[in-house]
This record gives structure tokens, sequence and C-alpha cells, in this order.
């Protein structure tokens, strides 16, 4: 721990958070910035009543000092209404995992979009972004389908079960993107055998959430497959797709890159991206960059 007099608190909140890898990429990076930086996790699936413990969550944090919060599932998008203010990407995406708490105010951010962007521009900077298919329409999926939409999508189909979900994220999506073609999916199948490439955006691949979040036989081989889940780094779905041989994204860069975003929101520092990325892969026994790690920019 630092000598240094700059004393910054920040935190997590969430449901199931225990094995998050972004307080120790935070702690980390605030120490090699000479800050005492202490970061805490606010798992809801340990709290009675849950997510219902939200709005008392970010109160508690304004007294104790605190200058941001990571907000993660499920409370992304229910974290709105408790807010100040949202940036023009948090607003247009509908969902907020950053939020900095300064001068009594709260100011909703969303990290997420960028770390999903660069780490899949990094990886495959040549992609065919023609046909775009996603899983997933909730807080991560509101953020990679607007990233993919900014690196230049035609074309994004998205599946959901959530019908309402998919309809409000599609008009957000196509206001902001004119023109593109954003629609809500009906035939999974048919959409994959046009698709150029896949973004999975639920939970499935998760050490608590096993399996394939779609047949592996819809998968083809010119298509590229990006993953959001990091925990494990290898989900079902990436091994499935390589077997297929699809060119593939982990879920790595983005929880590495949303991290980079949010240490600068909360502190005020430059973070050293590449830095973190080593630190990233060994908390995650990954020795070097490799074609599943983006490098990144120091």
């Amino acid at each position: 721990m630092s000598n240094s007099a700059t004393i910054l608190r920040a935190g997590l909140i969430g449901s199931g958070i225990q094995a998050s890898l972004t307080p120790a990429m935070h702690v980390a990076e605030g120490h090699s910035h000479g800050l005492d930086y202490r970061y805490d996790k606010f798992d809801l699936d340990l709290l009675l009543g849950g997510a219902d413990h939200l709005a008392g969550l970010i109160q508690q944090a304004e007294i104790d000092g605190f200058t941001g919060l990571n907000i993660t599932h499920p409370c992304k998008q229910a974290v709105i209404p408790f807010l100040d203010t949202l940036s023009d990407d948090a607003a247009t995406i509908g969902a907020v995992n950053s939020v900095v708490l300064r001068a009594g105010r709260r100011h909703g951010h969303n990290t997420d979009w960028w770390g999903f962007a660069e780490a899949f521009r990094q990886r495959l900077p040549n992609a065919d972004l023609n046909r775009v298919v996603q899983l997933g329409a909730g807080g991560a999926g509101a953020a990679t389908v607007y990233a993919i939409l900014t690196l230049g999508a035609d074309a994004v189909t998205i599946f959901d079960p959530d019908v309402g979900r998919v309809s409000t994220l599609v008009a957000a999506m196509a206001a902001r993107f004119p023109s593109a073609c954003i629609s809500a999916g009906s035939d999974l199948a048919a959409a994959m055998a046009q698709a150029s490439g896949l973004i999975h955006s639920t939970p499935t691949g998760m050490a608590n959430y096993p399996g394939l979040p779609l047949s592996a036989e819809l998968l083809h081989a010119h298509q590229w497959v990006s993953e959001v889940v990091y925990f494990p780094m290898e989900t079902a779905l990436l091994a499935a797709a390589r077997r297929r041989g699809c060119q593939v994204v982990d879920g790595g860069g983005m929880a590495v890159f949303q991290a980079v975003g949010a240490f600068q929101l909360f502190t005020g520092r430059e973070a050293n991206a590449r830095r973190m990325m080593r630190h990233f892969m060994e908390l995650t026994d990954t020795p070097t960059v490799n074609e599943n790690h983006p490098g990144a920019a120091g």
C-alpha cells in the first residue's frame, strides 16, 4: 500500500460477484499510480432482499466517501432511476456499469460498450460486419450491439426471450444508427445461415450457467464469434466455435477495457491498459498475449 495521502474508495454492486476480477484490476492499477485504493464488493446474493438493497447501497457509498461504483448483473438498468445524470452513451444504451459519485451527485456511464469495441477492434480488425447476429438484449447486450454498430455493422439481428426488451433495444439503436438495419429475430437458424458473425451477450457459459446458447451446428467456418463471458475464459461456445473453424474473441478483452474506462472515470488518472491487461492475464493464468487475448495499447 502506498504512503500517499490520496485515498480513494470504489466498489462493485451485483449478484454472484465473488469471482469478479474487476476489483483486483482497479486496486493494482491504483497502486501503480501511488494511490491508496480500496475497492469493495457488494454481492446481492449475500444480502437478504437482493436487488432491493441497490438504492441503499448507493446512498451508503456516498456517505462513506466512495468516488465511484461499478454496476453489474442484474442492476445495470435498474440503477438508472437512482442517478442524477447519464452520459450520452449510457442514455442510448439504457444501461449503466459505472457510477461516478461527485459533489453529492450521481453520474451514470457505460464503459462496457467501449470495452467490447476496443477488444473486438484489436482482435478482429478486418471482421466482416455485414450481417451480425446477437444473443441477448439485457444490459450487456445493449452495450455490445451499440459497440458493433459503432464499429460499422450494416445489419444486426437480436434474439432474446423477452420480446419487450428486444423491441425497446431495437428502437433505441435504430434511432441512434438510422443507416443500419436493426431487427428483432424470430428464426435463429435462418439468421445464422446468413450471418457473418455472432455476438453472445447472455450469462450462458458462466460457471453457474453452463452450456451452449445455441446449437453448435448453426456455426460455420466463415463466421466470427465474440463472447462476453470471461469466467471461464474458454466457454463451451468458444470451444465449439473453434472446432467449427470460426475466428473467436473471448470475454477477457472486454473485461479489461471496461475496467480501464471505469478506472479513469473514478480516479481522473489515465489507466495503463497494457499493464492492466498483463495483470488480468496473471489473474487468469494466461502467460502471454495470444490469439485469444487482444493486446492493449499503453
